[in-house]
């Protein structure tokens, strides 16, 4: 069983940056995906960021030129640096794992955005 934690979450004011981090308890080096998933009250889980196994990258049209994914193997870790926060940011950031076809999930991390 895989397990992944989110941190880095918190209360900033429009236009600041956050650096969100996700630790996995097992090795990363060959997971198919990871991702950030967001889920903003009364909607549903939406997509942030996903990074692939060869790297490939993929964004939600909201936060392209704005967020980036990264991922460190050798620390077992994913990062989502997110610049230029907007209210509409707001949310529980959960971590994403997909490994032979089976999703893991963190408990989220909230990202507050306001002033």
């Amino acid at each position: 069983q895989v397990q992944l934690v989110e941190s880095g979450g918190g209360l900033v004011q429009p236009g600041w940056s956050l650096l969100l981090s996700c630790a996995s308890s097992a090795s990363i080096f060959h997971f198919n995906a990871m991702g950030w998933y967001r889920q903003a009250p009364g909607k549903q889980r939406e997509l942030v960021a996903r990074i692939h196994v060869g790297g490939r990258t993929d964004y939600a049209d909201s936060v392209k030129a704005r967020f980036t994914i990264s991922k460190d193997n050798a620390e077992n870790r994913m990062y989502l640096q997110m610049n230029s926060l907007r209210p509409e940011d707001t949310a529980v950031y959960y971590c994403n794992a997909v490994i032979r076809g089976h999703n893991f999930w963190g408990q989220g991390t909230q990202v507050t955005v306001a002033s």
